[in-house]
């Protein structure tokens, strides 16, 4: 096995004999490197792809070390110069060899292949995004924004991002040694890659990161905190990142393995982090995986379900009716996880946005709305407590059955008022008397309003407004006198 590995690692091939061949050796690693993938210039001194075959008698960390030393070497992607280029297919191919070797090593790896490995990734991953550029208005901006973008360095990124996942989920890392280079930094500079414009290297970092807070365990409330620090700045201050689905839809499953009951820090991150996300305009872009992870939470602790739709209120949309879909899907969702404590708590402010929703001149909202009765669990809910939830939601069905202009809604709005009838006639007749009264009183308010109006405007036609005009006189204040202080 000894043999085998090292044969992987050294990737001989036959000496030429021009110099610069496999044969000679490179130099040794910069010294001014850190984990952080800075002291660019030092690695442009790095020997060439070609100087990557092992010496006679050299060791199996010396032939890894070379390899390591010579994928640090960058190339520029950006334009088409150098595209066919024998180097980077070379360095492409040393990637390749030793995310092999990798993944048939038994041996464990030293530390100094550990530290060089992780600085590899740092070298190679971690670098500046180009600016984000608003982009204007019409349908060929709305065309540019929906088009991904395809990072022309995938060519070599992609190996670089197995490479990484065989080096988290290998069994010949060492954790505790693994840790000493791929700490808090390292792990926060991974982070921040999820605001990249590829959706390759988004779904490649979710794996990773996943992988990470499995088998890092020391690392995990550092991650959660970071993840929270990138949600509150997403909600607060930026207007765009691209990585929200990715990082919810990792923390969906490390919700469903926290302990029962649920920690306070755990409860904050859903109150603080999570449900500020219904906020931005841009929720329908990662809205499945968002409510994944709330409705995780509330099968843990039911008790949550009304926090949560309290925080569905708060932020709850008015002139985006697209957006009031989304929501109205989502309080479905939760409300079939509610348990009846917790719906008593929340129903009357809740129906009261129903019934807003239920005269939504959208269509499709009122619609919606009208069909959370189809629900069996939350028919059930309304149904033991329909003695508080009629009277609120009564006005909004019969100003639908009135003036409602879609035959839709006015069908399905008939169909709600024939439940609460079988439900219970009198409460219903009871609501509907109520209901005319107030009509007549508005009538009656509305009508002495106009009458009001009539009689000032015939005084003022007796009564013109002539260029005399008194203005009455009021007092001046007297003097405020001090007291003497002598």
């Amino acid at each position: 096995m000894w043999k085998q590995f090292l044969g992987k690692l050294s990737g001989k091939s036959p000496k030429s004999g021009g110099g610069g061949g496999w044969g000679s050796p490179p130099p040794k690693f910069p010294t001014s490197y850190d984990v952080n993938g800075r002291q660019w210039d030092s690695m442009r001194a790095s020997p060439p792809l070609a100087a990557i075959a092992g010496a006679e008698g050299e060791t199996r960390e010396d032939v890894f070390l070379r390899k390591l030393n010579v994928c640090c070497v960058l190339f520029d992607f950006s334009n088409d110069r150098g595209r066919d280029s024998p180097e980077r297919e070379r360095k492409r191919q040393v990637l390749m060899s030793l995310v092999d070797c990798l993944g048939t090593a038994e041996e464990p790896l030293t530390e100094a292949m550990v530290s060089a490995c992780v600085r590899m990734f740092a070298i190679n991953l971690f670098r500046v995004f180009p600016p984000k550029v608003r982009p204007g208005t019409g349908a060929a901006a709305e065309a540019d924004e929906d088009d991904p973008f395809f990072d022309p360095s995938w060519y070599h990124l992609q190996v670089v991002y197995e490479l990484l996942l065989r080096f988290v989920t290998s069994p010949v890392i060492d954790v505790k040694v693994a840790r000493k280079y791929m700490d808090n930094s390292f792990i926060s500079r991974l982070l921040d890659l999820l605001d990249s414009d590829d959706p390759r290297e988004r779904d490649c970092l979710k794996t990773v990161l996943h992988r990470i807070y499995g088998k890092f365990m020391g690392n995990r409330p550092f991650i959660r905190k970071a993840v929270s620090n990138i949600f509150y700045r997403f909600v607060s201050d930026a207007d765009r990142h691209n990585g929200i689905a990715e990082l919810l839809e990792v923390f969906g499953s490390v919700i469903s393995g926290f302990a029962k009951p649920l920690k306070e820090e755990h409860k904050l991150f859903l109150w603080k982090a999570l449900i500020p996300l219904h906020k931005p305009k841009t929720v329908g872009m990662y809205l499945p995986q968002l409510t994944y992870c709330i409705t995780q939470f509330i099968d843990k602790e039911p008790k949550l379900s009304g926090t949560v739709i309290r925080g569905l209120l708060k932020y709850w949309p008015v002139t985006n009716s697209q957006k009031e879909m989304m929501f109205l899907g989502e309080l479905e969702e939760v409300l079939e996880l509610t348990e009846m404590p917790e719906f008593q708590k929340c129903m009357v402010p809740l129906f009261r946005r129903v019934a807003h929703c239920l005269n939504s001149s959208h269509f499709q909202v009122a619609e919606r709305a009208l069909f959370l009765w189809n629900n069996e669990h939350l028919f059930g809910l309304i149904s033991q407590n329909h003695q508080v939830i009629l009277p609120i939601i009564y006005p909004a069905l019969e100003r639908n059955a009135r003036l409602h202009w879609n035959q839709s809604v006015l069908n399905v709005t008939m169909n709600v008022r024939k439940m609460f009838f079988d439900m219970d006639q009198k409460l219903l007749l009871a609501c509907e008397k109520n209901f005319q009264e107030e009509e007549e009183k508005q009538a009656a308010s509305e009508e002495r309003r106009r009458l009001i109006w009539e009689h000032l405007e015939r005084n003022a036609a007796f009564h013109p407004v002539t260029r005399d005009i008194s203005f009455a006189a009021f007092p001046k204040p007297a003097p405020l006198i001090m007291p003497n202080s002598s």
